[in-house]
């Protein structure tokens, strides 16, 4: 018997990266995990390679009948761990030169998505008493990033929403808390290092070291990390409404 096991998670974004890790991290504690995303193909992958204990579903977690339609999908499966992963990086770019359909895609997938998930699985979390909801925010919700105004203030928006629910969930038995990773070794810390020497005129490397020399262990964190600090705060039964930082020692 595993910490997990008879539990089922939810994991938005889960096809790929962070999502995947975070799933894998569930699977391996003994949940059955649900894996949900807007592109079939990695869903099925994953789900796939997890085996016996996962599923998947293709959702748009902005889209309110969209997330509806997941839940009646869901019907009579006990969703007792939701983890709201599913975010969008946005633009590299100064705040003047962001357009507004560049802001509210961000705004859409990082908060409203975050919302409307919590919206729709919550209630039957206080229900039955218990349940445990993990939002994954950033750093860079609490320190300055410069050219990623929608990223930060979306982060920093989720991290308010879910201090904020805890308070209204918590005499009800259900945890709320908020993982936020620093920079995580990978495809998307890649591409934003790529934007952000084409716009310094910096070499990939020099935009790469100048987070990197942030952190006090030198390094960035890495997706498994991040699932396995998912798994840890699920052991932790009195953790709520906290903001756990797990960014090798980031310093702004």
């Amino acid at each position: 018997m595993t910490a997990l096991t008879g539990r089922t998670a939810l994991v938005t974004g889960g096809g790929t990266g962070l999502g995947a890790a975070i799933a894998r991290s569930l699977h391996g504690a003994g949940a059955h995990v649900v894996v949900v995303g807007r592109r079939p193909e990695p869903l099925r992958e994953l789900s796939s390679l997890l085996g016996e204990g996962s599923s998947w579903h293709v959702v748009d977690v902005a889209d309110p009948g969209s997330v509806e339609q997941l839940a009646g999908r869901l019907e009579g499966t006990e969703i007792s761990i939701l983890v709201n992963n599913a975010g969008i990086a946005g633009p590299v770019a100064p705040l003047v030169d962001i357009s507004v359909d560049e802001w509210d895609q961000v705004f859409d997938v990082n908060v409203r998505g975050t919302f409307l998930m919590c919206r729709q699985f919550l209630p039957s979390m206080v229900s039955r008493g218990s349940g445990d909801v993990i939002n994954l925010a950033s750093v860079s919700g609490k320190r300055p990033l410069v050219r990623r105004t929608p990223y930060c203030a979306s982060k920093m928006a989720v991290i308010g929403l879910s201090s904020t629910l805890a308070f209204e969930v918590g005499p009800a038995g259900v945890n709320v808390n908020t993982l936020s990773p620093g920079p995580v070794d990978g495809p998307r810390m890649d591409r934003n290092f790529r934007l952000e020497a084409e716009l310094t005129g910096a070499s990939y490397e020099q935009a790469q070291d100048a987070f990197v020399s942030r952190a006090a262990l030198g390094r960035m964190v890495t997706e498994d990390e991040v699932g396995a600090a998912v798994v840890a705060m699920l052991g932790m039964p009195g953790l709520c409404g906290a903001d756990i930082d797990l960014s090798a020692g980031m310093v702004a």
